[in-house]
């Protein structure tokens, strides 16, 4: 029987890498398919076919993990035709795989160091893809720890510290399949490690605040081409508020109000608590606080505008083209303007960090609320344009935030999650189907984790000491 082609293999490997890196009972055997993915990259000698192999498997490791944005283009654009834009954000995804695996093969010779590159340079990338206008960092390695205590490692260096754990498990589990067994003691040691330091943690104490969730099932699509009254939207809120009960604060979701400008007072909203503000001079996505008479108290903007959604690269040079978008869409796009410095929100005395949907999946967003003296994350978002897995996808790695920031985190959706996750990252409340409220009772916590104080510093080190390895294994054969 003839060999399967490079191609062939390459997207079977990185669909299987997929299948285990999504936060399922068994993605922390996450390791394994990568270190078969480390194995069949390397297969090739020349740079630029170990890049090519590298390209077929991130192609379909980010096609896998990421298949629910087919339905979303399809449902944005009104055809299934158009949903196959979304391969263009696979082979980019992974074009940037493929320049990273080509730089290693240039960085050093011989296959197993080569490997060690590799697990090295897919963490540096995890990090580089934080940052920037068109930052996408939705399939990280380290969110495949979820169901294991590992996962507590967080708070000591960010969900990248968990993909080093994974991406250097991998390189060495090929160390040992061809001789070299040291690499793979150190990572089992390390794994008893993280798992101990996971089960000895405990939830942090602090004085309760008793909150008011909702979730809500509006058309996010109507909404945004007017189909849709946004009154209706207020008027569902109202009503769910009422089941308010003595000494919680309210929170609704992204944009439940909007305003040409900044407010004054938002008297249609059942404060004191915090809403998701959508307004249109300046164009921004927003979360504000009120006390009990609707007057805004403090207002913070969305941090990360989501690329192609709300930030659209070249959007004065290129408004012909934007434009036949717009008018296929039925609504404007771009023109958001994002915050330039995080601040929490102030609410009876406390301080909570609050933040916009897409802005939960970057962890410094947390990071700076918290290291400003956030008690309490809330996350208010509209889930309705994602579809299917990307819906839990977001939830889960929504999660870690408050791992890495030791903080209770609370959700008030719309179409999503609406949730509260104690300090652990462990889910005390949910509400998944239908309209409704929750009574949460988040703790208000102080104090700084490591990640807080250190950021991905630590991650972003043992990165570099795989590839200092590397060039060690290099020049010694």
């Amino acid at each position: 029987m003839p060999p399967l082609p490079a191609p062939l293999l390459g997207l079977l490997a990185g669909a299987l890498l997929a299948a285990c890196a999504l936060p399922l009972p068994w993605s922390f055997l996450s390791y394994l398919p990568l270190a078969l993915l480390l194995v069949f990259v390397t297969g090739e000698d020349a740079p630029r076919r170990l890049a090519g192999r590298m390209w077929w498997a991130g192609a379909a490791y980010s096609a896998v993990h990421l298949w629910w944005l087919t339905a979303f283009l399809a449902k944005l654009f009104g055809t299934p035709v158009l949903g196959v834009l979304a391969f263009l954000l696979f082979a980019l995804e992974g074009a940037f795989l493929a320049v990273m695996a080509f730089l290693a093969a240039r960085l050093v010779r011989t296959r197993e160091a080569r490997v060690w590159a590799l697990a090295g340079g897919w963490v540096l990338l995890e990090w580089l893809r934080f940052l920037g206008p068109l930052a996408f960092p939705w399939p990280t390695l380290g969110y495949s720890l979820l169901p294991t205590p590992a996962i507590q490692i967080a708070d000591l260096g960010g969900v990248l510290l968990g993909s080093v754990l994974v991406a250097a498990t991998a390189a060495a589990l090929v160390s040992f399949w061809w001789g070299r067994r040291p690499p793979l003691v150190l990572m089992s040691a390390l794994w008893v490690a993280a798992l101990a330091y996971g089960v000895t943690r405990v939830p942090g104490p602090g004085p309760t605040q008793p909150t008011l969730l909702l979730r809500t099932e509006f058309d996010s699509f109507g909404r945004a081409t007017r189909q849709l009254s946004p009154q209706a939207q207020v008027e569902v809120q109202r009503d769910l508020s009422t089941a308010r009960r003595p000494g919680e604060i309210v929170v609704w979701s992204e944009t439940a109000l909007t305003r040409p400008g900044v407010p004054e007072r938002l008297p249609e909203f059942p404060g004191p608590g915090i809403s998701g503000l959508g307004t249109f001079q300046p164009r921004q996505n927003a979360v504000v606080s009120t006390d009990a008479a609707g007057r805004v108290l403090s207002l913070g903007r969305k941090a990360r505008l989501v690329p192609f959604g709300e930030y659209f690269p070249l959007y004065g040079a290129l408004r012909p083209a934007y434009r036949v978008i717009e008018q296929a869409v039925g609504f404007e796009l771009g023109g958001f303007t994002p915050a330039r410095t995080l601040t929490p929100l102030r609410l009876n005395g406390a301080l909570y960090g609050a933040y916009v949907c897409y802005d939960s999946v970057f962890p410094w967003v947390s990071r700076q609320l918290t290291a400003r003296g956030a008690a309490l994350l809330v996350n208010v978002s509209n889930d309705g344009w994602y579809d299917g897995w990307g819906v839990e996808q977001h939830f889960q790695m929504g999660r870690v935030r408050a791992i890495e920031t030791r903080r209770w985190l609370v959700r008030s959706v719309n179409q999503g999650v609406a949730a509260s996750v104690d300090d652990l990252g462990q889910p005390v409340q949910l509400l998944t189907r239908g309209e409704g409220v929750l009574h949460a009772r988040p703790r208000l916590l102080t104090g700084e984790t490591p990640y807080v104080r250190l950021g991905d510093l630590p991650a972003l080190l043992l990165a570099a000491l795989m590839l200092v390895f590397a060039r060690r294994l290099d020049r010694a054969e």
